[in-house]
């Protein structure tokens, strides 16, 4: 991992990232934080009743027209971000010494592997040794992961796209249900379909695998669903989503521009009994009211 030729996503910029000419994600090799905060809108089986540490990073090596995190991963406009490794890990040592949370959840870490690395390391210097979970796009490099495979208990990858003109249309990623195939292929390699759960019923290694339903994209998600079912196995921890509504860009593509109808979900959800899919979570359709951060605001000690 060299952060003077970048190829830690599949982009393969080849940046240095301690110059001024950085690679499309447009980070240097500093943190880039954009928040640190206790999350309890997770799966259940991830942080329990009291939630996750999450940290958000800045930017991303996507872009995503409909993301809801999109004042971090894609405008930057928030005036808070954190660029320093010690403010970084005492916030996190505070939330896990003051909220007796054990797990620390890593968001959009793709393009920030490096400095992922390095605030594990020097949490694990201080004594802490938290569950750590991986969540990304799923938009992910193989030998990166190989490289953090000592680092990583819970692998949380996005599956986006079945469809690989969606990928390009909507998140500009060329290759993306390939790219991200292989990527999940690796996770899987290292943590199997069984994930290990501790006695508070909190999951401390394994592997779950996240799909959004897109509204007038029924097709991309059962594509998508096959994909995971026969490139990797129906016995994996499948959490299809329904919490999809119109932000950013979305709001100007008429395909985008409305929240998922109960048809489109119940079709999809259908196809994973189908498929075989038995272990996971299937969230409400009502669920869009209840993700939405604004990063602009102070979002205190929890959001949910």
């Amino acid at each position: 991992m060299d952060i003077h030729n970048c190829n830690m996503c599949p982009r393969k910029c080849g940046a240095d990232r301690t110059s001024s000419k950085l690679g499309f994600c447009g980070i240097d090799g500093k943190p880039h934080i954009s928040e640190i905060c206790v999350h309890k809108g997770e799966e259940p089986v991830l942080g329990g009743e009291k939630g996750v540490c999450n940290v958000f990073f800045s930017s991303c090596n996507l872009k995503c027209v409909f993301c809801q995190n999109y004042m971090i991963s894609q405008q930057k406009t928030t005036n808070k971000e954190i660029t320093s490794y010690q403010k970084a890990v005492d916030k996190i040592a505070n939330i896990l010494c003051n909220e007796g949370i054990n797990t620390v959840g890593f968001v959009s870490p793709s393009h920030q592997i490096f400095q992922m690395k390095t605030i594990i390391d020097l949490l694990k210097k201080r004594g802490f040794n938290p569950t750590i979970i991986y969540n990304s796009n799923g938009y992910d490099d193989v030998e990166t992961l190989k490289e953090i495979a000592d680092y990583v208990d819970v692998y949380l990858p996005d599956f986006k796209y079945g469809i690989e003109k969606k990928g390009v249309e909507f998140s500009s990623a060329p290759n993306y249900p390939q790219t991200a195939i292989k990527a999940i292929k690796e996770m899987y390699f290292q943590k199997g379909s069984r994930l290990e759960i501790n006695d508070s019923g909190q999951a401390e290694n394994g592997l779950i695998i996240r799909h959004l339903v897109l509204p007038n994209n029924v097709e991309n998600s059962i594509k998508a669903l096959e994909d995971l079912a026969f490139e990797i196995s129906p016995n994996i921890h499948l959490s299809l989503m329904a919490q999809y509504y119109p932000e950013y860009k979305a709001l100007e593509i008429n395909e985008l521009n409305r929240k998922l109808t109960k048809d489109e979900y119940d079709k999809v959800c259908d196809k994973a009994f189908e498929l075989g899919f038995s272990k996971g979570w299937f969230q409400q359709l009502e669920s869009n009211e209840n993700y939405r951060p604004d990063f602009s605001k102070d979002l205190g000690k929890v959001f949910e």
